[in-house]
Protein backbone atom coordinates (compact mmCIF):
# COMPACT_ATOMS: atom_id res chain seq x y z
CA UNK A 1 0.00 0.00 0.00
CA UNK A 2 1.31 3.31 -1.05
CA UNK A 3 0.29 6.40 0.08
CA UNK A 4 -2.60 7.40 3.24
CA UNK A 5 -3.06 4.23 5.89
CA UNK A 6 -6.40 3.43 6.92
CA UNK A 7 -6.76 3.26 10.22
CA UNK A 8 -9.12 1.23 12.33
CA UNK A 9 -10.22 1.69 15.99
CA UNK A 10 -6.51 3.48 16.07
CA UNK A 11 -5.02 0.60 14.66
CA UNK A 12 -2.98 1.06 11.30
CA UNK A 13 -4.58 -1.47 8.72
CA UNK A 14 -0.90 -2.53 6.98
CA UNK A 15 0.00 -5.23 4.40
CA UNK A 16 -0.23 -8.57 6.32
CA UNK A 17 -4.62 -7.71 7.14
CA UNK A 18 -4.98 -7.14 3.54
CA UNK A 19 -3.25 -10.27 2.23
CA UNK A 20 -4.90 -11.91 4.97
CA UNK A 21 -8.42 -10.17 3.52
CA UNK A 22 -7.32 -11.19 0.15
CA UNK A 23 -6.81 -15.00 1.25
CA UNK A 24 -9.89 -15.41 2.71
CA UNK A 25 -11.98 -13.82 -0.64
CA UNK A 26 -9.42 -16.61 -2.36
CA UNK A 27 -10.69 -19.69 -0.10
CA UNK A 28 -14.45 -19.03 -0.69
CA UNK A 29 -14.25 -18.26 -4.05
CA UNK A 30 -12.53 -21.60 -4.56
CA UNK A 31 -14.77 -23.67 -2.50
CA UNK A 32 -17.73 -22.35 -4.27
CA UNK A 33 -16.41 -22.63 -8.06
CA UNK A 34 -13.93 -25.32 -7.86
CA UNK A 35 -16.38 -27.47 -6.35
CA UNK A 36 -19.62 -26.13 -9.02
CA UNK A 37 -17.16 -27.11 -11.60
CA UNK A 38 -15.85 -30.18 -10.55
CA UNK A 39 -19.60 -30.95 -9.89
CA UNK A 40 -20.49 -29.86 -13.32
CA UNK A 41 -18.12 -31.94 -15.06
CA UNK A 42 -18.47 -35.53 -13.30
CA UNK A 43 -20.72 -38.23 -13.54
CA UNK A 44 -20.67 -39.16 -9.64
CA UNK A 45 -23.95 -38.22 -8.58
CA UNK A 46 -27.01 -39.72 -8.54
CA UNK A 47 -28.18 -42.89 -10.84
CA UNK A 48 -30.06 -43.02 -13.70
CA UNK A 49 -32.70 -45.39 -13.03
CA UNK A 50 -32.72 -45.81 -16.87
CA UNK A 51 -29.84 -46.92 -17.83
CA UNK A 52 -27.94 -47.63 -14.05
CA UNK A 53 -25.16 -44.96 -15.20
CA UNK A 54 -23.80 -41.88 -13.57
CA UNK A 55 -25.55 -38.61 -13.59
CA UNK A 56 -24.07 -35.18 -12.75
CA UNK A 57 -27.07 -35.44 -10.20
CA UNK A 58 -29.42 -32.41 -12.03
CA UNK A 59 -33.05 -32.47 -12.55
CA UNK A 60 -32.69 -30.12 -15.35
CA UNK A 61 -29.87 -29.97 -18.46
CA UNK A 62 -28.13 -27.07 -19.47
CA UNK A 63 -27.80 -23.67 -17.50
CA UNK A 64 -30.30 -24.53 -15.64
CA UNK A 65 -28.55 -27.78 -14.07
CA UNK A 66 -25.18 -25.88 -13.58
CA UNK A 67 -26.99 -23.34 -11.27
CA UNK A 68 -28.47 -25.94 -9.39
CA UNK A 69 -24.80 -27.31 -8.80
CA UNK A 70 -23.54 -23.72 -8.24
CA UNK A 71 -26.54 -22.69 -5.70
CA UNK A 72 -25.64 -26.16 -3.65
CA UNK A 73 -21.81 -25.59 -3.43
CA UNK A 74 -22.98 -21.86 -3.16
CA UNK A 75 -25.09 -22.79 0.18
CA UNK A 76 -23.10 -25.39 1.83
CA UNK A 77 -20.36 -23.09 1.86
CA UNK A 78 -21.99 -20.23 3.42
CA UNK A 79 -23.28 -22.85 5.91
CA UNK A 80 -26.13 -22.74 5.21
CA UNK A 81 -26.94 -25.89 3.40
CA UNK A 82 -30.21 -25.89 1.33
CA UNK A 83 -30.30 -26.75 -2.11
CA UNK A 84 -32.42 -25.62 -5.16
CA UNK A 85 -35.00 -27.85 -6.33
CA UNK A 86 -34.46 -30.73 -8.66
CA UNK A 87 -30.69 -31.55 -7.58
CA UNK A 88 -30.51 -35.11 -5.89
CA UNK A 89 -27.90 -34.12 -3.68
CA UNK A 90 -28.77 -37.84 -1.60
CA UNK A 91 -25.47 -39.55 -3.02
CA UNK A 92 -21.95 -40.12 -1.77
CA UNK A 93 -20.59 -37.58 -4.46
CA UNK A 94 -22.58 -34.63 -2.60
CA UNK A 95 -22.64 -35.62 0.89
CA UNK A 96 -18.80 -35.48 0.78
CA UNK A 97 -18.04 -32.71 -1.13
CA UNK A 98 -20.72 -30.72 0.19
CA UNK A 99 -19.74 -31.05 4.04
CA UNK A 100 -15.95 -30.51 2.98
CA UNK A 101 -17.10 -27.26 0.76
CA UNK A 102 -19.15 -26.57 4.48
CA UNK A 103 -15.79 -27.26 6.38
CA UNK A 104 -13.95 -24.92 4.67
CA UNK A 105 -16.47 -22.53 4.42
CA UNK A 106 -16.46 -22.10 8.33
CA UNK A 107 -13.23 -23.10 9.12
CA UNK A 108 -10.69 -22.31 6.20
CA UNK A 109 -11.77 -18.80 6.14
CA UNK A 110 -11.62 -18.62 10.00
CA UNK A 111 -7.95 -18.70 10.13
CA UNK A 112 -7.27 -15.67 7.89
CA UNK A 113 -9.67 -13.82 10.06
CA UNK A 114 -8.40 -15.05 13.40
CA UNK A 115 -4.58 -13.83 12.49
CA UNK A 116 -6.13 -10.12 11.34
CA UNK A 117 -8.06 -10.11 14.71
CA UNK A 118 -4.17 -11.14 16.34
CA UNK A 119 -2.54 -9.31 14.40
CA UNK A 120 -4.98 -5.98 15.26
CA UNK A 121 -4.68 -6.68 18.61
CA UNK A 122 -1.00 -6.80 19.33
CA UNK A 123 -0.85 -3.09 17.32
CA UNK A 124 -0.13 -0.24 19.60
CA UNK A 125 -2.60 2.76 19.51
CA UNK A 126 -1.92 5.43 17.51
CA UNK A 127 -3.02 8.82 16.93
CA UNK A 128 -4.02 9.70 13.62
CA UNK A 129 -1.61 11.83 11.74
CA UNK A 130 -1.46 14.00 8.69
CA UNK A 131 -1.28 10.49 6.51
CA UNK A 132 -4.20 8.57 8.15
CA UNK A 133 -6.93 7.57 5.92
CA UNK A 134 -10.32 7.89 8.19
CA UNK A 135 -12.57 5.15 7.60
CA UNK A 136 -15.35 6.94 9.07
CA UNK A 137 -16.03 9.42 6.26
CA UNK A 138 -17.69 9.07 2.79
CA UNK A 139 -14.49 8.17 0.84
CA UNK A 140 -13.82 5.32 2.24
CA UNK A 141 -17.25 3.96 2.06
CA UNK A 142 -17.24 4.34 -1.38
CA UNK A 143 -14.55 2.75 -2.34
CA UNK A 144 -15.22 0.12 0.17
CA UNK A 145 -18.49 -0.84 -1.27
CA UNK A 146 -16.79 -0.31 -4.72
CA UNK A 147 -14.07 -3.07 -3.88
CA UNK A 148 -17.05 -5.67 -2.87
CA UNK A 149 -18.65 -5.20 -5.85
CA UNK A 150 -15.88 -5.21 -8.41
CA UNK A 151 -14.43 -7.85 -6.64
CA UNK A 152 -17.93 -10.02 -6.03
CA UNK A 153 -18.73 -8.92 -9.98
CA UNK A 154 -15.15 -10.56 -11.36
CA UNK A 155 -15.63 -13.68 -9.15
CA UNK A 156 -19.08 -14.95 -9.78
CA UNK A 157 -20.34 -12.90 -13.09
CA UNK A 158 -18.73 -15.72 -15.45
CA UNK A 159 -20.24 -18.63 -13.47
CA UNK A 160 -23.91 -16.41 -12.95
CA UNK A 161 -23.37 -16.22 -17.10
CA UNK A 162 -23.23 -19.61 -17.49
CA UNK A 163 -26.35 -20.27 -15.18
CA UNK A 164 -28.81 -17.92 -14.59
CA UNK A 165 -28.34 -15.07 -17.49
CA UNK A 166 -28.15 -17.75 -20.05
CA UNK A 167 -31.20 -19.54 -18.83
CA UNK A 168 -32.74 -15.90 -19.04
CA UNK A 169 -31.83 -15.80 -22.44
CA UNK A 170 -33.40 -19.03 -23.68
CA UNK A 171 -36.00 -19.09 -21.88
CA UNK A 172 -36.68 -15.71 -23.56
CA UNK A 173 -36.09 -17.37 -26.67
CA UNK A 174 -38.66 -20.36 -26.24
CA UNK A 175 -35.97 -23.18 -25.20
CA UNK A 176 -36.63 -24.73 -22.03
CA UNK A 177 -34.43 -27.53 -20.13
Amino acid sequence: MVGRTPEYLGKKIQAFEVKMSGLVILVLTLSILGFAAWGAVNNWGAPDPATNAATNGTNNNGPHGFSEILYAYSSATGNNGSAFAGIGVNTYWYNTTLAIAMLVGRFFMIVPIMAIAGSLAAKKLVPPGPGSFPVSGFTFSALLVGTILLVGALNFLPALALGPIVEHFLMNAGQLF
